[in-house]
């Protein structure tokens, strides 16, 4: 499920996001996007807050994670484990553009 451009946000203006915003972002079940957050795939800015809120990147992870369930067809554990991978060659991938830069 893709949110409509009316309650599109720019991610720069926002610093952190709430629970129900990550879970519409996601279209994914309540508990399917409990489950990932025991895995590491979400992490609340604080944990012991009564009502927890998450760095607005997390909107990013949580749509990836969406299509990621849907498209595979993965559960919440098989989701968590392609987006660490994902999220490691994204900074591999930061990485060679910072050492290519420093070459010229």
């Amino acid at each position: 499920m893709i949110a409509p451009i009316d309650d599109a946000m720019p991610l720069d203006a926002v610093v952190e996001v709430t629970w129900t915003q990550l879970l519409r972002a996601s279209g994914l079940p309540e508990g399917e996007l409990r489950e990932l957050g025991r895995y590491g795939a979400r992490v609340p800015c604080d944990s012991d807050a009564p009502t927890w809120t998450f760095e607005a990147r997390w909107l990013v992870v949580a749509q990836a994670a969406s299509r990621i369930r849907h498209d595979l067809e993965l559960d919440p554990y098989g989701v968590s484990v392609v987006l660490s991978y994902v999220e490691r060659i994204g900074r591999l991938e930061d990485e060679i553009r910072g050492l290519r830069a420093q070459l010229g």
